[in-house]
Formats: structure tokens, sequence, C-alpha cells
């Protein structure tokens, strides 16, 4: 049975041609135009690379500072054996055995876990509850660290991690549409950037397939290859 399409969403099919591609700046136009829903919708960028996800060499993830910050409040927790530093510097929830037997038994609701360096000897029994939610603390996106107040400050500030599927696709939350276009689209070029810096060494040919701008209720408006083959 066919998915019923709210009149939001075929109003904004109909009014553009979403079969192909613009400029970063026209795209972001047609996408602020598109009706809107009654919250403040996230506006995602979603970039489909040439790589094969099957081999361990071509994996792509990495971490970016957004320039004008995502828009969300983010909820962080830190695994140390110094909950008051943590705490002092913004964090939601801090500390290492009660903290840890919490999220063990199902707890989680945050949306990034910073871990220190020591912790993190501990912290790796719970691979099996974080790994497949994305929440694992990882050097390579910047959680494990032991300098705590910087870790939590640059999460809040809107650093983001991204990180490809298992069908090659990346898909990162830029900002929401209160922002304005010239936000949304500066947010937008530091992850394409950072996705270009982290293409594979091992990769030879054609690295970013296609990208398009979306927002929670809305289709996806495509951007011409000629924006994102400079990067």
């Amino acid at each position: 049975m066919p998915v019923k399409q709210s009149k939001r969403y075929v109003s904004a099919v109909k009014s553009a041609d979403l079969s192909k591609g613009y400029p970063l700046a026209e795209a972001m136009e047609i996408l602020s135009k598109f009706p809107k829903a009654k919250f403040d919708e996230t506006v995602e960028l979603s970039i489909r690379l040439g790589v094969d996800a099957s081999q361990g060499d071509q994996m792509v993830r990495g971490t970016t500072p957004l320039p004008n910050g995502s828009g969300k409040k983010v909820r962080v927790i830190v695994f140390t054996d110094s909950p008051e530093v943590a705490l002092k510097a913004g964090a939601d929830e801090a500390g290492l055995t009660e903290l840890m037997k919490k999220v063990s038994e199902g707890w989680l609701e945050f949306d990034v876990a910073i871990a220190t360096t020591e912790a993190m000897k501990q912290v790796r029994t719970l691979a099996r509850v974080l790994g497949p939610k994305g929440l694992m603390p990882n050097p390579k996106s910047g959680t494990v660290t032991d300098d705590i107040a910087a870790g939590i400050k640059a999460v809040k500030a809107g650093r983001v991690e991204f990180k490809m599927d298992k069908a090659a696709n990346i898909g990162v939350g830029i900002g929401k549409r209160s922002f304005t276009n010239a936000q949304l689209i500066e947010n937008a070029q530091a992850v394409l950037e950072a996705v270009t810096k982290a293409k594979p060494a091992s990769f030879k040919g054609n690295y970013i397939k296609t990208v398009a701008f979306s927002s929670s209720m809305s289709p996806g408006v495509r951007v011409a290859s000629t924006e994102y083959s400079k990067f």
C-alpha cells in the first residue's frame, strides 16, 4: 500500500523541479520556501559517497565544528572519576561506576557521551549498549579526552560527528529552519570540507556522488555536482 503523503509534502514537491541539481544558494532558497511544520525542523545535509562501504579501509567518519552551531540542545554525559569538574563545565550527568550502571540498565537519555582516557578502560564494557546507538566515546570523534571542559564546550557549541552507513551515505544535521540561509550554507560548506578531508587514501574514483538538502518534513533538494566537486 503506498504511503500517504501530507499536503505540506505534496505542495513542496510541486513548488520546484526536484529532478535537477541546483547551486548551493539556490537549493537552500528552494528549501526555505517549502511549507513549514509547526515545529522548528532540523535541516539535514545528505551525502552519498562512491566508496565501497564493505571495505574497512574505506570507512569515512570524523567531526567538524559548525560555524553557526546546530541549533540543538545537546545533552552530554561524561564518564570520569572527577564528576565535579565535568558538571561545572556543563555536563548534564557525570560519574563512572554509578553512571555506567545506569547506562547498562538501559538509560540513554543523552546525545553525546564523553570519557577520559582512564575511564575508557571500564567504559569499553558498554560497547554493546552504546555502539549500536552511535554513542560510544571514540578518540577520532574527540569524545575520549582528558580536557573535559574543552570537550564539553566543543560538543555544546555545535561540533557534529559524521559517519558513513552501510550504504555509503552520510546524513548530518546542519541547523534549524529558523536559521538564515547564509548560516545553513556556511554550516553545509564546513561539513562538505570535513567529509572531503576524510577521503580514504586508498580510494580512487568519484568520491562524492550526490548531495542534497532536506528538512524534517520535506522532500530533498539536490545540489549541482559543480558545487561540491571543488571540495
